[in-house]
């Protein structure tokens, strides 16, 4: 069984408005996310919003994902991180791996978290990572291996920290598009 994490608490500051809501081909980016997860057939699915949440939550079906609100989200990434996890913990506690994505990267689709999925049962390794540009990031797989780790983030440190440290633990998927998020306005506009 695999959870789903999709971190959308940030305030989105670069751009001024909740990044969350940006439309794309008809759906704002949560709603694509979420779909994303729906679609690859992840279970459970949490959404972890903060700044923006009374705007943001409207956008997410409670029946298909569980909705919960970091309070402490002006801590950084690592905060949302832990209670997207600690959600995740108290709803399936027998969970053995989760994804965890941003709703930024507007190319993050099921095929690839599947592929994610089907990587890590094909290697058995423990962290099953993107790679794009000359980097490994998000979406990335962490089996429950990596889970006393993910909730031990403090601060705006995300899991990257956990990438650099077990690199001879990672497996990779190629995602080219992976360079394209959404962190200001001139990135929106180069995306539509």
């Amino acid at each position: 069984m695999t959870g789903l994490i999709i971190l959308a608490a940030g305030p989105s500051t670069r751009l001024g408005k909740p990044k969350q809501l940006l439309q794309y081909k008809g759906e704002s980016l949560i709603r694509r996310a979420v779909r994303a997860g729906v679609e690859t057939g992840c279970d459970p699915i949490v959404v972890v919003v903060g700044a923006n949440s009374e705007k943001i939550q409207p956008e997410i079906d409670p029946q298909t994902v569980h909705v919960v609100k970091n309070i402490n989200w002006e801590e950084g990434i690592g905060s949302s991180i832990r209670t997207g996890l600690s959600k995740l913990l108290k709803l399936t506690p027998q969970i053995g791996e989760t994804i965890i994505m941003l709703c930024d990267q507007p190319f993050a689709d099921s095929a690839l978290l599947k592929k994610l999925i089907h990587k890590r049962r094909s290697t058995d390794k423990g962290i099953v990572a993107c790679q794009y540009g000359d980097t490994v990031g998000v979406p990335v797989l962490y089996s429950k291996i990596c889970f006393p780790e993910l909730l031990a983030l403090k601060g705006d440190e995300g899991a990257k920290k956990l990438l650099a440290r077990h690199q001879q633990e990672i497996a990779t998927v190629l995602f080219t598009e992976g360079t394209i998020d959404i962190d200001t306005a001139e990135d929106y506009e180069a995306l539509r």
